[in-house]
C-alpha cells in the first residue's frame, strides 16, 4: 500500500507542476510522516490552495479512505485540519 501511496503521490506533484507549482519529489513513507505530524503544510499546499486543487497535496491524499491506514490518529487529523482550514470540499 505504501508504493501506490507513493505513487499516487508522484502522479499529484507532476500534475502540480504541469500548473506552475513547485513541490519537492518524496521518495519515502518516512519524509510523508515527518510532512504529516509536523507543524507547517506541505510544499505548495498554499499555492495549491489558491489555485482550488489542494485534491493534489499530500494532506489530501492521506485522508483518502484507501490510505488512511498508513498513518497514525495524530497525523491524519493533522491533514485533515489543515484541509478544511484552508477550504477544502469534500
Amino acid at each position: 500500500m505504501e508504493e501506490k501511496f507513493l505513487f499516487a503521490l508522484e502522479a499529484n506533484r507532476q500534475k502540480a507542476e504541469s500548473l506552475g507549482v513547485r513541490i519537492r519529489a518524496v521518495t519515502d513513507m518516512k519524509q510523508v510522516h515527518q510532512i504529516l505530524s509536523g507543524h507547517r503544510e506541505s510544499d505548495g499546499f498554499s499555492h495549491l490552495a489558491r489555485l482550488g486543487r489542494l485534491d493534489l497535496s499530500v494532506e489530501a491524499l492521506a485522508v483518502k479512505k484507501q490510505f488512511t491506514s498508513l498513518f497514525s490518529d495524530d497525523e491524519a487529523n493533522n491533514a485533515l485540519m489543515r484541509l478544511l482550514e484552508a477550504g477544502y470540499k469534500f
